[in-house]
């Protein structure tokens, strides 16, 4: 490309940052419509969730916990390392089997990488025997 001083690699660097910038954009909003297509909605049973443990309600891309006896948590369970599927948390760990990253299960901050990032978090409330996101 003549003229303009950027050569083959350099634009393709240009292209890149680009994408990633897109892609990370995306991710963001993908989130908070994820929380307004679930708000107000039962996504788990209180006895579904074991205390030191969790549920993932897959279709809905979310992950409750419940750290400790009565206190619930939800977050996504994209991982925010490279956007693979955590699994169902245990001893109060969220993992992610893709690249070993793992989550606090009582806040979803990365406690191991390679994942910086924490999980989304939503605010949920228990009503009768039903964890809703609020």
């Amino acid at each position: 490309m003549p003229g303009n001083g950027l050569g083959r690699r350099e634009m393709l660097g240009v292209a890149g940052v680009a994408a990633c910038g897109l892609a990370l954009a995306g991710c963001g909003a993908g989130d908070a419509k994820a929380q307004q297509s679930i708000k107000g909605k039962v996504i788990a049973k209180t006895a579904d969730v074991p205390v030191g443990g969790g549920k993932l309600i897959e279709d809905l891309q979310v992950v409750v916990t419940q750290p400790t006896e009565g206190v619930y948590k939800a977050f996504s369970s994209v991982c925010t390392h490279k956007g693979c599927a955590v699994s169902t948390p245990k001893e109060n760990i969220i993992r992610c089997a893709c690249h070993g990253s793992e989550f606090a299960a009582d806040s979803g901050k990365a406690t191991k990488g390679p994942a910086t990032a924490p999980l989304a978090s939503f605010q949920v409330k228990v009503e009768g025997d039903g964890i809703v996101v609020v």
